[in-house]
């Protein structure tokens, strides 16, 4: 399986950074009201902070002006201090004011941090998570073939929070930057034109360092993300294979492979930390310099009576110690940026990819079918490949059973999961009851069709929900009438809670012919008109085979029956036979047919034959030991 690339094959080309820039913003809009709401709270903190520091101001200079005499400066605010107050009242003023508007804004910093949280994580983030789950659920199995587990849970789980960093990292704290700078800027310019040139003079400085950082950091996070994919998928493949790992010994093995994996992952954040590391202190260190301009040139001014101490070069110093610390979140954004347009690329992959199998615009309603199957001139290709299904012609009427027999590769599952466009034909028509499968509607077509692999998956539900599972509406009585027609209501009846019993994952508390009867009754309880059941019996040993043939014998009785098959047990119970190879139908017929005619079919026969006859020869000869 390929790793990241391949879901970008999905797509016709891969999106710029601009156009991907441009969809996180229309991402954002849908949530605009929340938005602004974001943007009003931080613009009343804004407006709070710069009257704190224009209050301070006029407190310094009210003292200067008490204690040397000075006149006292026009300030920004327009407050005019009643010269009959006392020292203390009006400096009780100004501290108090000062007082009420720190409490106010943290009450507004707790209101803007809930927002945003609300915003990003609780809408946002479950949202978007949504979005990418449900169209994983109408991708088609091609989807799934060319993909790998952990590439698709890594997009589901990091790559979406990485959305949500564009939208709280990003996008807000960039609003919020460029509303802060140009008021203070503006604010600053307004107290000394002169000063605030000299001040902002490295800021030019600072957007070519950003814009370096971005082109040389972009790269280094799409190879980190490539990395910790493939150490999920070790991970992933490691848990699913743990029993073949102990049972070669190879857990030293597998644990190197993993730390390899890891330390990979380890060696390219190192490098990312680096760049990151040196840019945060390149970025402080111009900003220190606006400061040093500052107390010199500032302090000139106000030494030559053109700039007041307090609501001048004080509330100065403030608003530009604050217009720094806006500077500095540049590094974290740009930081933000590489990481979310990374993200977000992968997430829109599964997003953007194509819809193979849906319902045609006139897609006809047929709640219940005959089982009347025919696959007229049938191919199939994987991506313009070599065909594995190729010149198929076959019908089997209403309530027949029809064996497939074949090597592994010869396209005996592909035949099989045409019948409910998990795959659509690439050439010629599967038709279901005279109707092209591609006209009926999915809905109904699924819900006509039961089906069995060879190992079931069970989920980690009760066993009354795993049989319900594709009839979530059955009774108690109709889960019950599917358990016995599938033999498995005994041995339900014996778990501790019966039909209540929680399942271990993938039903690993149950033999597999326990779960294979529960996957038959699954199948049955949807009363389908079609029953597909692939291999059913391979992986059970021939005791459990005769428990699930019963079953199976009960299942089939008037449903139209296609059955994988290799053992004779299995063929001798089907009305007719087809033998494929390389993907095409190279014999047909009854079981005594067959045995009668010379092909790959009478080969295979012949060997369970002579293994059947060795296996009695044996077991007569330890009866007689």
């Amino acid at each position: 399986m390929s790793l990241v690339p391949t879901l970008s094959a999905a797509t016709t080309e891969a999106p710029t950074n601009s156009a991907l820039v441009r969809r996180m913003f229309a991402l954002a809009w849908r949530y605009r009201l929340h938005c602004l709401w974001v943007l009003s709270l931080q613009l009343v903190l804004l407006t709070m902070g710069i009257a704190g520091l224009s209050f301070t101001g006029l407190g310094i200079d009210y003292i200067r002006h008490k204690v040397e005499g000075t006149p006292l400066a026009q300030n920004r605010l327009h407050l005019t201090l009643p010269e009959t107050w006392t020292y203390w009242q009006v400096l009780g003023l100004l501290a108090g004011l000062i007082l009420l508007l720190s409490l106010l804004r943290a009450v507004f910093n707790y209101v803007y941090t809930v927002s945003v949280n609300r915003l990003v994580q609780q809408r946002l983030v479950v949202d978007l998570r949504g979005e990418v789950y449900d169209k994983l659920q109408r991708l088609s199995f091609r989807f799934f073939d060319a993909n790998n587990t952990s590439s698709i849970i890594t997009r589901v789980t990091s790559d979406v929070q990485s959305v949500r960093m564009f939208v709280d990292q990003v996008l807000i704290q960039s609003v919020i930057m460029v509303i802060s700078l140009t008021v203070y800027v503006i604010y600053m310019a307004s107290l000394s034109p002169g000063l605030t040139l000299a001040c902002l003079a490295t800021t030019p400085l600072l957007a070519l360092l950003s814009a370096w950082h971005t082109r040389h950091t972009q790269p280094e996070y799409a190879q980190n993300r490539t990395l910790v994919e493939r150490m999920i998928q070790i991970f992933v493949e490691s848990l699913s294979g743990i029993a073949v790992t102990k049972g070669f010994g190879r857990e030293p093995e597998e644990r190197k492979k993993f730390e390899t994996a890891n330390n990979a992952v380890l060696t390219q954040q190192h490098v990312i930390f680096w760049r990151v590391s040196l840019f945060s202190p390149v970025i402080g260190f111009l900003t220190r310099i606006n400061m040093m301009v500052l107390l010199a040139y500032g302090g000139w001014l106000v030494i030559h009576g053109q700039l007041p101490l307090g609501t001048g070069l004080v509330v100065f110093a403030g608003l530009l110690e604050q217009f720094s610390g806006q500077v500095n979140n540049v590094a974290t954004i740009v930081n933000s940026v590489q990481q979310s347009l990374i993200g977000a690329r992968r997430v829109f992959e599964i997003l953007d990819a194509p819809i193979e199998i849906k319902n045609a615009p006139d897609a006809i309603r047929r709640p219940k079918l005959t089982g009347r199957v025919t696959f007229e001139n049938v191919s199939f290709t994987y991506d313009g490949a070599e065909a594995v299904v190729r010149d198929i012609d076959l019908e089997v009427k209403p309530g027949q059973c029809v064996a497939i027999l074949g090597a592994t590769g010869a396209g005996k599952s592909v035949l099989m999961s045409l019948i409910p466009r998990f795959f659509d034909p690439t050439a010629g028509r599967v038709l279901l009851d005279g109707l092209d499968a591609r006209q009926l509607h999915l809905d109904d077509l699924r819900r006509n069709i039961g089906l069995v692999f060879q190992e079931s998956f069970l989920f980690s539900n009760t066993v009354a929900a795993n049989i319900a599972f594709g009839h979530p509406e059955a009774t108690r009585a109709q889960i019950e009438k599917a358990a016995r027609i599938a033999a498995a209501h005994d041995f339900i009846s014996a778990l501790p809670q019966g039909y209540d019993t929680i399942l271990g994952e993938s039903g690993n508390t149950l033999s597999g012919g326990q779960r294979q009867r529960l996957a038959i009754a699954r199948a049955v309880l949807l009363e389908p008109a079609i029953l597909l059941l692939d291999d059913p019996t391979a992986a059970i040993d021939s005791e459990t085979e005769h428990e699930i043939f019963e079953a199976l014998d009960r299942a089939i009785a008037g449903r139209t029956t296609f059955i994988v098959a290799h053992r004779l047990s299995t063929l001798r119970r089907a009305d007719f036979i087809i033998v494929m190879e390389d993907g095409r139908i190279v014999q047909r017929g009854t079981h005594e047919q067959l045995m009668r005619e010379p092909g790959p079919y009478l080969r295979v026969a012949n060997l369970q034959l002579v293994d059947n006859r060795e296996l009695v020869q044996l077991k007569l000869k330890e009866g007689a030991a």
